[in-house]
């Protein structure tokens, strides 16, 4: 074909040469996501070299380590948000909402999101670093001296504590089954348990007349013992109460603090979503509408085909840390590196002031770290201040006892009594 100005060039082939390469493409990348992801996880297993049959010789400090690898690389965003509901589901027991409402610990969202922050950042110590670790032992002991005032009084029992072990376990387990990519391993759920078993005896929790056992082989059994334990006391003691009601609207409003108003309402029933049938009940939360429970499966479904086949796997420089790994030269006090609505004990910077992060907060109406002088503690925290207000720089004395015992009782092996 010609025209006055000479042959039309056909340049169909050329505009689609491209096409046949795009879905082989497509494929090739994520077969590579996957098997990369696989890869590591397979990496990790033949790293630390656990079967079934010798899950009963799991140190401390490997548990310490996988529970590291779980939470800061494999699946950083599943294990937060399963921690933030662990504690969620403790608030379903009228024994210990009550308590946080007679101590104020939730009267204002200040407090609560305070109280947020300590919580997460003596968990952030105990996952992060070595089992006998000076900043390990130092968590521990201000935990347990903060407890121990409250079990004197006849506060806090036995029951509450060991419920609040148990689902620090079950919930990351259950989380990443039923929301990630893919499920835990026999070895990565022993892990989970091994450690929060270590912690359980640091805080000295009694589990005579309340689990089957009094000995377990390993982490593994220990875990399906307390999750049969667990499911049981939820269902005599996790109740409706006036005071699970009151910290669970102040714990949604952390959750959804930086949700625009106009997708709140959408937000706060996909939480109720997430909450299952027993908390929300004890809680007092209206049941979703059935297009909600679609709207959620939806979006963790997306979620765990994008991770598994369209992302490759988190480098190990994008660790994601709670806590950060050293002190202020000058200070010597430590920071939280992630907040949930108010920047608690978070140090100002460039980024989380100036740059996308800081801006997005302002926009939506947070303060951004330092924006409010020295309210939320910019400086950072020493293990002494950390906690209610009323105990900061409190039981110091106290507090060293409790180091010294740990130093010497605390377990870098196994803390099952058939590996001892």
């Amino acid at each position: 074909m010609v025209n006055d100005s000479g042959p039309i060039a056909d340049n169909s082939s050329s505009k689609g040469s491209w096409t046949p390469y795009f879905i082989p493409g497509f494929l090739l990348y994520a077969l590579l996501c996957s098997v990369l992801r696989f890869r590591r996880r397979d990496a990790m297993h033949k790293k630390f070299n656990y079967t079934r049959a010798t899950f009963s010789k799991m140190t401390n400090v490997d548990a310490q380590a996988i529970m590291s690898y779980l939470g800061e690389l494999e699946f950083p965003k599943i294990f937060l948000a399963s921690i933030q509901f662990a504690l969620f589901k403790t608030y379903g027991i009228p024994t210990i909402s009550e308590l946080l409402v007679a101590t104020k610990e939730f009267s204002t969202p200040e407090n609560a999101s305070k109280r947020y922050a300590d919580t997460g950042i003596l968990i952030g110590e105990f996952t992060s670093h070595h089992p006998q670790s000076d900043r390990v032992i130092k968590a521990l002991a201000r935990m347990n001296y903060i407890h121990n005032r409250y079990q004197t009084a006849g506060k806090i029992h036995n029951d509450d504590l060991l419920y609040t072990l148990s689902v620090f376990i079950t919930e990351p387990i259950f989380w990443v089954e039923r929301y990630e990519w893919r499920s835990m391993t026999d070895m990565e759920i022993c892990a989970i348990s091994t450690f929060w078993k270590s912690i359980g005896d640091a805080m000295g929790i009694k589990y005579d007349g309340r689990l089957s056992d009094t000995e377990w082989t390993d982490g593994l059994q220990f875990y399906e013992d307390i999750k049969a334990w667990a499911l049981d006391y939820e269902e005599k003691y996790m109740i409706p109460a006036k005071s699970n009601k009151q910290t669970a609207d102040e714990l949604v409003h952390l959750l959804l603090f930086y949700v625009p108003k106009c997708l709140k309402v959408a937000a706060s029933n996909l939480v109720g979503v997430l909450m299952g049938d027993h908390l929300r009940k004890a809680m007092i939360y209206p049941t979703p509408s059935t297009g909600y429970f679609y709207l959620a499966s939806a979006i963790f479904e997306s979620r765990r085909f994008l991770l598994r086949y369209l992302s490759l796997p988190r480098p190990s420089f994008m660790r994601v840390r709670e806590v950060s790994d050293d002190p202020d030269p000058k200070t010597g006090r430590y920071h939280s590196k992630s907040y949930l609505s108010h920047p608690y004990y978070n140090k100002p910077g460039l980024l989380n002031r100036w740059g996308p992060e800081g801006w997005l907060v302002w926009a939506l109406g947070g303060d951004v770290p330092g924006s409010r002088g020295d309210r939320y503690i910019p400086q950072g925290y020493l293990f002494e201040e950390v906690g209610p207000n009323i105990m900061k720089n409190k039981g110091l004395e106290e507090t060293r006892a409790w180091e010294e015992k740990l130093r010497v009782e605390r377990p870098v092996g196994c803390p099952f009594a058939c590996a001892r």
